[in-house]
């Protein structure tokens, strides 16, 4: 639980830094004290523009958060046959799909994973850790390699990014709506006056409140995108290998995920849970039963 706490938390920031500069524009040009469907109309433009450009933001520098907090070292020129191999097998599969061959990485981590990012289709970067490199067959890598690819190819980073901006909008507007009454109400439902305290703690209350329930959307487009890239995965490879990939990974499920939060949705994995819960609405990833269910529905 604390591990998907920790993911929301990340996704929520982009909303609470946004908000609290809204907060202090709120003061300046009394959005508290809003009336009418115009006034509203202006308070839906500007939750749309923060929301956007935040999440915009995150996108553009999505690459270079990736490389940091993973310790990603990409591969300029390689060193030895896993890396040629490693670089070979993304460029014949990104020339499958038609985009521009991505930058291909290693990050240092004992648990068998990888990951996928970048603003745009064609600028992107994909990375394997040395756990996935050791624990896995040259097959089981191929595969999950196209399952990254697939993300990439898809535009899967941008459409998060754009569900996430559109999803930030829609909490600081409906905080600030809320905030709006609440302080309308306490100051005596007066025309035209200056938002009070009740307005800036009510929002902020409301912006952590409503985006973590608001999540629950990102994340359902986060497991559906998942299903998505293993089909490509299996296309790319092959189903058989894609399915011996998702096995691979029943061994790490049980021990502590150690990739780092803010990426956690772009992993070809991330933890394991049965059944249904209010945490399974908030996993960035179906289980791999569910997923290699999907694909044994797939042609061979």
């Amino acid at each position: 639980m604390m591990r998907i706490g920790l993911f929301l938390l990340t996704n929520l920031a982009i909303v609470i830094v946004a908000s609290l500069a809204f907060t202090i524009l709120s003061k300046v040009f009394g959005l508290g004290s809003i009336h009418g469907s115009g006034g509203y109309v202006t308070l839906a433009v500007m939750c749309f523009c923060y929301g956007m450009v935040g999440s915009l933001i995150s996108l553009f520098l999505s690459k270079w958060m990736a490389k940091k907090s993973t310790g990603t070292v990409v591969i300029n020129q390689p060193n030895n046959a896993t890396e040629q191999w490693l670089i070979e097998t993304v460029a014949k599969q990104a020339q499958a799909v038609g985009i521009k061959m991505p930058e291909v990485g290693i990050f240092d981590n004992a648990q068998p994973n990888a990951f996928a990012t970048g603003w745009n289709k064609n600028d992107a970067l994909v990375a394997v850790s040395t756990g996935l490199l050791h624990t896995m067959s040259a097959d089981e890598v191929e595969a999950v390699l196209a399952h990254e690819i697939g993300h990439v190819a898809n535009g899967d980073m941008v459409t998060l990014a754009l569900i996430q901006g559109v999803v930030n909008a829609f909490v600081m507007f409906f905080a600030r709506v809320i905030a709006i009454l609440v302080d309308n109400a306490l100051s005596g439902n007066k025309e035209n006056n200056q938002p009070g305290v009740a307005y800036f703690v009510t929002s902020m209350v409301m912006d952590i409140l409503l985006g973590f329930l608001a999540s629950a959307i990102v994340m359902w487009f986060s497991r559906l995108r998942e299903y998505r890239a293993d089909e490509m995965g299996a296309r790319l490879a092959s189903r058989d290998k894609m399915i011996s990939a998702l096995n691979a990974l029943r061994p790490a499920e049980s021990r502590p995920d150690q990739m780092p939060t803010s990426m956690k949705a772009f992993a070809i994995s991330s933890g394991q849970s049965q059944g249904f819960s209010i945490a399974n609405l908030f996993r960035t990833h179906p289980t791999l039963d569910e997923r290699i269910g999907a694909l044994q529905k797939l042609p061979a």
